[in-house]
């Protein structure tokens, strides 16, 4: 059974992908043992709440120092002892720390195909925005491993989404979070608590 702990900053749209999945048998051989927030009062600890999933909430603002919130972090993680955390909708930096605890053990999904519209400031509906504004018109998702560099660890999956006239960012966003966020990050961990990842050099892939 793959332990995981969701990381979450909002909404928890991502989260309640992931809780339908394991109910809906989408995903196998997985629980969530927790989720921790890097906002309080947000609706994914609700929904955590709801689904009876333990959770916490943990920001930086609380912490004198950056060791201190750091510790914060890994000690919650540590108590709900996951073989996997998912960053969905996690806003802050993960500290270096903790990716080095969790090697290629925290996935990330973030909304454009990946090089394109990511890194530093390129988040949420900030991500649709400047797709809108360059007029591509294909977009999509990304899931991929966490490393020390934003939004620059190795790929796992991708899913193409069309960018349609006269969209605004919050229509786009919708239409990527529904035609491939909520497909693709409960995909790539049913993979990974089935044990079909493969990972070779700073390449990974899900072998069918």
């Amino acid at each position: 059974m793959l332990n995981i702990v969701v990381m979450v900053s909002g909404g928890g749209t991502n989260l309640q992908a992931v809780i339908d999945a394991i109910n809906k048998g989408k995903i196998t051989n997985t629980t969530i043992t927790g989720v921790i927030s890097s906002k309080p009062d947000v609706y994914a600890l609700t929904r955590a709440k709801e689904n009876d999933i333990p959770c916490c909430s943990i920001s930086k603002k609380s912490y004198m120092d950056a060791e201190s919130y750091h510790q914060a972090l890994l000690k919650a993680l540590s108590n709900y002892q996951p073989d996997l955390i998912v960053l969905a909708g996690y806003l802050p930096i993960v500290p270096v720390v903790l990716i080095e605890k969790y090697r290629n053990k925290i996935i990330n999904i973030h909304p454009s195909l990946i090089p394109s519209f990511c890194g530093t400031g390129c988040y949420g509906i900030h991500v649709h925005e400047a797709v809108l504004a360059r007029g591509v018109k294909i977009t999509g998702a990304t899931v991929h491993f966490v490393d020390e560099g934003t939004d620059t660890g190795p790929i796992l999956l991708q899913k193409a989404v069309m960018v349609e006239n006269g969209d605004t960012p919050q229509e786009l966003q919708q239409r990527v979070m529904e035609e491939a966020e909520w497909i693709l990050l409960p995909k790539a961990i049913d993979a990974i608590a089935n044990n079909r990842v493969v990972h070779e050099n700073k390449a990974v892939w899900i072998a069918e």
